[in-house]
């Protein structure tokens, strides 16, 4: 192997994690283990968002020489599952740690068939280097729960490699044979063979410069979901590679309020013509659009039957359909803050209340007839529009139970429980 190779070694990492989850109306902790790659001086660790999350209470890094030494979460990115760490580079000084640092490579020019490594600690074993190739350079697949409920993927392609990648490799650089990164290990598929996929250092490079500088990476939506159009581009009298399917509109979304639904083709944006005849085509399409500031307006260019029309469009935040968890133990019950996407997806009047994940037997939701599913709008009669207000109201039955007024929401019809002592 090559200097740069050697040194690639010593610059991957273990990373152990202590996170809490909030299930059956609990808090729990769980373990993990995960692979990352240190990139500085200053102790700057890439890995995978469902490596590490903001949940984390505990973080260590093994580093090449077996020393373990502690880490902080820098930032986090569910939409490209990747995340960043920091090492705790003054105990590390101080006990005399040393590490080496990684480069990245140029993840466009990767080809088909070329040779690749994924270097990583699969089930906990440190310093595991498996050989394969390239197997394809634009992997097209969105997944709507793939980082702990979160939607990852929307605007990214992916290398797929047939090197192996087993649990434990997650987060763990993807590496040409001179120990250039040029991907991030994410996963592989279960019950297959040689089906692994790691996002380009193209992407990663963009994201690591975001979350170190924001902690976090600002997007935008209009409400749309787009679609490839391969096949139907004859129903709808298109030349090919002329725009992109408009697969629906979220309800309430600037989209929506333009009048744009299901079964428009969009043609261009700002002038600009797109083309989503692949599935491929459609996350540079979708980034286009996310990569504007929140608030900007767009010129959308569509078709619908024989017309073609303009219309003005109104940028606002991207959320993910997962808002905020707690556990409010006394009660048995653990809730997740409902987000503006989840209150559209499920044509809820609001984003006020929180969604019920989990009840625990025997305790008093369960009890008074709450079930994973139902939404709490109002607690003691006021409007539950932050976890905050559901928390006091919980911190105020610990110190005094007392019965406790509940209104939920379920399959649109509106009931009152009421949790006793």
């Amino acid at each position: 192997m090559s200097r740069g190779f050697n040194q690639l070694l010593e610059a991957v990492v273990r990373i152990d994690v202590r996170e809490v989850v909030f299930e059956s109306g609990a808090r729990r902790y769980s373990a993990g283990i995960g692979s990352g790659v240190i990139l500085s001086a200053d102790g700057l660790v890439l890995t995978n968002a469902h490596v590490v999350s903001p949940r984390a209470v505990e973080l260590s890094i093994t580093l090449s020489n077996l020393e373990r030494v502690g880490a902080t979460l820098v930032g986090w990115d569910h939409w490209t599952d990747l995340a960043v760490l920091r090492i705790d580079v003054a105990d590390a000084r101080r006990r005399g740690l040393k590490f080496a640092t990684a480069e990245f490579g140029d993840s466009a020019k990767l080809f088909p068939g070329q040779t690749v490594f994924a270097v990583g600690t699969p089930h906990g074993l440190t310093r595991t280097v498996t050989r394969g190739i390239i197997s394809n350079n634009n992997r097209y697949f969105e997944d709507s729960t793939g980082v702990g409920g979160y939607e990852t993927g929307a605007f990214n392609t992916w290398l797929q490699t047939d090197a192996a990648i087993n649990p434990g490799n997650s987060g763990g650089p993807l590496v040409t044979e001179d120990g250039r990164v040029v991907g991030i290990s994410s996963r592989g598929y279960l019950g297959a063979n040689n089906l692994g996929f790691a996002i380009p250092a193209a992407i990663a490079q963009k994201i690591v410069t975001g979350l170190v500088r924001d902690g976090a990476i600002t997007r935008s939506t209009i409400g749309l979901v787009p679609a490839a159009l391969q096949d139907l581009e004859s129903f709808y009298a298109l030349a090919l590679n002329t725009g992109v399917l408009i697969n629906s509109v979220a309800p309430g979304s600037p989209a929506a309020r333009a009048g744009l639904r299901g079964g428009d083709i969009l043609l261009a944006i700002d002038g600009v013509k797109v083309d989503g005849r692949f599935p491929e085509q459609l996350p540079p399409i979708q980034n286009l659009i996310a990569s504007r500031p929140v608030g900007d307006r767009l010129k959308l260019t569509y078709k619908r039957g024989g017309q073609t029309a303009e219309v003005a469009v109104m940028t606002e935040r991207l959320e993910s359909r997962v808002g905020e968890e707690w556990a409010l133990e006394k009660w048995g019950l653990s809730v997740r803050k409902v987000s503006r996407t989840f209150a559209r997806e499920n044509q809820l009047s609001s984003d006020v209340g929180v969604v019920v994940i989990g009840v625990q037997a025997g305790f008093p939701a369960e009890v008074a007839g709450l079930s994973r599913g139902d939404v709490i709008t109002k607690i003691n009669q006021q409007p539950v529009d932050s976890l905050e207000v559901i928390k006091a109201a919980h911190a105020a039955y610990e110190v005094q139970p007392a019965p406790t007024l509940i209104e939920a929401q379920r399959d649109r019809r509106v009931s009152l429980y009421i949790l006793k002592p």
